[in-house]
């Protein structure tokens, strides 16, 4: 039996779990969230997908876990109260992005039998990496699923305002960046299947873009009851959306 492989994959901090069975194995790869679960290991026992043939890689976030900037979570969150959409929201989802084509070489060389055909997942924060990603075409993609999902940014950002009790100074410059990630904008780039998995007690900034970008590309829309933003590992939501993304997988990445 394979066993979970934890390393850097051209400077990517990762976590990799192996198929159930010897043979060929399609890959996919995501990102965790900023809430819970909130790292590589989490992600991994939030979502295991077990008994996909598929290598299921949990990278970590830029700015997030080993990749914390110097002054760890003080220097996070002053940046985030800085500025929130330039010096968070877009280095984590431009770097998660730019650095996925050179990890993912890295491991389909490193992953054995990890060959086969390749999906891309992530959750909140996570979700823009896994959508950029999707977007850019960088990779030969057959499937993505994505959860909590952050489909437009401005929504987002006038949620943390009403959740943290602050209020955000737009500027031109952050403006540019929430209309690149505005992904209802973008939805003919997103060429591969995609699933939205959404909580039916999260914030409308989330659950109202995923259902703007699921009738906009008649993908597929799952919502979880009782669920917020968050699925810690354990937890019932976490296995409701274990299961949404398992058998989605299952179907699109046969071959």
């Amino acid at each position: 039996m394979r066993e979970m492989v934890e390393g850097v994959a051209a400077g990517v901090p990762f976590l990799a779990v192996p198929p159930p069975a010897e043979g060929p194995a399609a890959l996919v790869a995501g990102w965790h969230l900023m809430d819970a679960p909130s790292s590589e290991k989490a992600m991994a026992e939030a979502v295991p997908m077990a008994g996909l043939q598929a290598w299921r890689v949990y990278f970590g976030l830029p700015l997030s876990g080993a990749r914390l900037p110097e002054g760890g979570y003080d220097e996070f969150f002053r940046l985030a109260s800085e500025d929130a959409v330039l010096n968070v929201y877009e280095p984590v989802t431009e770097q998660g992005a730019s650095e996925f084509p050179a990890a993912l070489a890295e491991l389909r060389d490193r992953l054995p039998g990890a060959d086969g055909p390749l999906g891309v997942f992530g959750g909140s924060a996570g979700s823009m990496v896994a959508l950029e990603v999707l977007a850019r075409g960088d990779a030969d993609i057959a499937a993505a699923a994505v959860v909590s999902p952050v489909v437009q940014l401005a929504p987002l950002i006038a949620a943390n305002e009403r959740r943290f009790g602050v209020t955000y100074t737009w500027t031109e410059r952050s403006r540019a960046v929430a209309a690149r990630y505005d992904y209802v904008d973008r939805a003919a780039e997103l060429a591969a299947p995609l699933l939205l998995v959404t909580g039916a007690d999260d914030d409308v900034a989330i659950r109202e873009p995923a259902a703007a970008l699921h009738e906009k590309l008649g993908s597929q829309l799952v919502t979880v009851e009782g669920m917020a933003h968050e699925f810690p590992p354990g937890t019932p939501e976490a296995a409701r959306v274990d299961a949404a993304f398992t058998e989605w997988f299952a179907r699109r990445l046969r071959g």
